[in-house]
Parts: C-alpha cells; structure tokens; sequence
C-alpha cells in the first residue's frame, strides 16, 4: 500500500506538467482510502517541477532492484 511521503513511479506521460513514465515523485497526500494520490516531481537540485494529482492507476510503488535514471527535463 501506498502511504504518504513514499517515492513511486509515474507509470503515464504528462506533457502538460513535462513529466515522463518512470519519473519519480513522492506522495504528498493520499486521497479516499487510496483512490488517488497528490504526488510531487523534484529536480535533482530540490525545485518542484510539478504537484499533480493522480488516480491510483497512474502510479506505483517503487520496487526492489529499481535504478534511477537521469534526464533533462523538457524546456517549456
């Protein structure tokens, strides 16, 4: 289960946000007994790139033996 301040895993695109499957956000709130998630996107330097909310499908949890991958983020 999903709980506030985990890490997970955008499992969609969101141009609209400039985020990409597989970004990696922390929950922030969990709403209706996990129906959906307030997730925050960081910057490796701490900005916050977006704050969304997303249904729980979007989203999963990080798993073991999961790396972390670099990439610049889309100019707007």
């Amino acid at each position: 289960m999903i709980k506030e301040l985990d890490d997970v895993i955008l499992g969609c695109d969101l141009p609209e946000q400039r985020l990409s499957a597989g970004d990696i956000g922390t929950v922030v709130l969990v709403h209706r007994n996990a129906a959906g998630y307030e997730v925050e996107f960081t910057a490796l330097d701490g900005d916050t790139i977006a704050v969304v909310t997303l249904m729980a499908d979007q989203v999963r949890p990080v798993r073991a033996g999961a790396i972390a991958h670099i990439r610049e983020l889309a100019v707007k």
